[in-house]
């Protein structure tokens, strides 16, 4: 069973973080604070997310700055980074915004159902990269071992999780979050790559 994704909230603001938590509670994931783009940065060494919500305006190490750190680390590049800020600068800071890596970038004050829908999208991305990451992993212990029959079960398995893929991917066709659907169809491709390489596994096969 895949663990609940790790959701991380960046705000220097209490009362933010707290609005946060109640947006996104719904959805039964692991929330984690952080106060400061320091204490963000400090938290990614050590754990993995789904998704990185962060505040523009924070004193100190600023957004813009975090993610730039964020996206300059190997283990946390790929993490989807959604920006929120309390003012509106026009296309130049959204310009930036994007530019520093953020998949989107929304103004406060914001939608809750619209927030919690994008969230959701690339936890469900996330859940979906952890079981084929869990697949694979077996996959090649049991070769190891040297217990092909193994192979049946293993295709079942996978076959959920393409159906699941699948499904989001159908979800997300015609979406305004490009970013989702790429990293969904990147998703896609893990799997069909999988698929491919677990058939010709199979006795009899070319």
């Amino acid at each position: 069973m895949v663990q609940k994704a790790k959701i991380l909230l960046v705000d220097d603001r209490p009362e933010n973080l707290l609005a946060l938590e109640a947006i996104l509670s719904a959805l039964d994931q692991t929330l984690v604070r952080a106060a400061s783009g320091e204490e963000a940065l400090k938290a990614l060494l050590t754990d993995d997310f789904a998704v990185i919500l962060l505040d523009v305006q924070m004193p100190g190490m600023d957004g813009f700055e975090t993610a730039s750190h964020i996206k300059r680390r190997e283990r946390t590049r790929d993490i989807p980074i959604i920006f929120l800020t309390a003012i509106n600068h026009g296309p130049h800071h959204t310009f930036r915004g994007y530019a520093a890596g953020a998949v989107d970038y929304i103004s406060k004050p914001f939608d809750p159902w619209v927030l919690r829908a994008k969230v959701s999208v690339f936890v469900d991305l996330y859940v979906k990269n952890c079981q084929l990451k869990e697949q694979a992993a077996l996959l090649r212990l049991q070769l190891e071992a040297g217990e092909t029959p193994v192979l049946g079960e293993l295709s079942a398995r996978l076959a959920a999780v393409e159906e699941q893929a699948e499904a989001l991917v159908k979800q997300l066709d015609g979406s305004a979050d490009t970013a989702a659907a790429t990293t969904a169809a990147h998703l896609e491709r893990k799997l069909a790559g999988l698929r491919k390489a677990l058939d010709a596994l199979r006795p009899g096969s070319a």
